[in-house]
């Protein structure tokens, strides 16, 4: 019996070691395990925040713009929703390239007596930016339209279906440095401007500069632009250099002034490359420009958002002078007043202005196109904006005007109060 036990007991004493060891791989085992789990974890927690990022659209780089320029005259108005700049969604995007464009059809009536006359235009512009570093981006812009015509890009639905005309209408390399911008190729308009003088669609071709600084409330602006005409190979090169200063500055919480300074020296030497279309409302002799064309311009404005968010008030003032004029009528101004805006869904826009605009007081060539007298004339606008939708935009336009001075009988079609009214509808992307 003591033998059984003794017996026994040795090999209860020599299974416990083997037993404790045992228990210790297992204990490292699980260890092990948790530790594999672990990283398991955060492997796939990387993987899940990589995926999400390559799925989201990268925003797009920043790109350096201009001071806004001043209101345009209901007479010249191409409003543009300021949804515009957004970007479409999409799962491919370019780093550094933006890319946006619009598409517009409008509706116009003509009332004269014994040849009113409707017609519906079109115009789609497709245009796009590419940042090849911090100062340096290239853009272009693709546009509906006469490439002969460069203050309209609409295009009028007719001629049995033909196919429309569409040309490369911008075309430039910009460089920008903290408030400085360089602009050459064909590029957007640099200076704050109204369609009195300068037509919106006009994209000036040669080089440009632009200086803005904020000074502690006030800004300044100062603008320069050398615009190449007309390159001729045996005359002078027809073209025009330019200045432009602006001084804007708070006058309370809601209150904010402007005041801009510019002149413009047009050199007319060849006019080989221009066609009627140019010349338009301008007196002409022997085939050449009666008059030359060296403008002084002073903008000045007003805006006031005291009322509402939505209907801020602003009131711009253009006056132009020719002080190269062979004739009298040197002189033109526009004035006008708008409530509202167009930024956001549910915004309307309401604006009224007056002009009278002498016969060889503006270079008709790239002044606005909206009526069918370029200069000579003095003119009623009216105009209502709604943005129904995002990138979505109406427009209702009335035009009153007649000819401006009897005295230039070829410059109009008689001295009765003429009528056109626009119905636009535009989406932009």
């Amino acid at each position: 019996m003591h033998i059984r036990i003794v017996l026994l007991a040795a090999t209860a004493l020599s299974m416990a070691p083997a037993a404790f060891a045992q228990e210790d791989r297992l204990s490292a085992l699980e260890k092990r395990l948790a530790a594999q789990d672990e990283r398991i974890a955060q492997l796939e927690a990387l993987v899940a925040t990589q995926a999400t990022m390559l799925d989201q659209k990268a925003p797009p780089a920043p790109v350096p713009t201009l001071p806004a320029p001043a209101t345009a005259p209901v007479a010249a108005a191409s409003a543009t929703p300021a949804s515009t700049a957004s970007t479409a969604s999409g799962d491919f995007r370019i780093p550094g390239l933006d890319v946006s464009g619009d598409m517009r059809v409008r509706q116009e009536w003509n009332f004269v007596d014994g040849r009113d006359r409707s017609r519906t235009a079109v115009r789609a512009r497709v245009r796009a930016t590419y940042a090849v570093s911090d100062h340096f981006a290239v853009g272009t812009q693709i546009a509906t339209g006469d490439p002969d015509d460069p203050n309209s890009t609409d295009v009028t639905l007719g001629n049995f279906v033909d196919d429309f005309a569409v040309s490369l209408d911008q075309a430039w390399i910009r460089y920008t440095n903290g408030g400085l911008t360089a602009y050459a190729g064909k590029f957007p308009q640099v200076f704050q401007r109204t369609d009195m003088l300068w037509d919106g669609d006009v994209s000036p071709q040669g080089v440009a500069l632009a200086y803005g600084a904020d000074l502690g409330g006030p800004r300044v602006d100062a603008r320069g632009l050398y615009f190449v005409i007309d390159e001729a190979a045996v005359a002078r090169d027809s073209d025009m250099l330019g200045g432009q200063l602006a001084l804007s500055a708070p006058l309370g919480s809601d209150f904010k002034a402007g005041l801009t300074g510019s002149y413009y020296h047009y050199r007319l030497g060849s006019v080989a490359g221009a066609d009627a279309g140019d010349f338009r409302g301008n007196l002409i002799a022997g085939g050449r420009y009666l008059s030359d064309y060296h403008l002084i311009e002073g903008i000045g404005t007003l805006n006031w958002k005291g009322a509402s968010e939505r209907w801020p008030v602003s009131f711009t003032a253009d006056y132009v002078r020719n002080l190269g004029a062979a004739v009298s009528g040197d002189t033109a101004f526009n004035l006008e007043l708008a409530a509202g805006r167009t930024a956001k869904p549910g915004d309307w826009k309401v604006a009224y202005n007056y002009s009278e605009v002498e016969v060889d007081s503006v270079l008709a060539a790239f002044s606005h196109d909206n009526i069918d007298l370029s200069t000579n004339y003095k003119l009623h606008g009216v105009g209502i904006n709604y943005v129904p939708a995002p990138h979505l935009q109406l427009d209702l336009l009335w035009y009153h005007y007649r000819q401006l001075d009897q005295a230039f009988p070829g410059i109009g079609q008689s001295n009765d109060w003429l009528d056109r009214i626009r119905l636009a509808f535009m989406v932009s992307f």
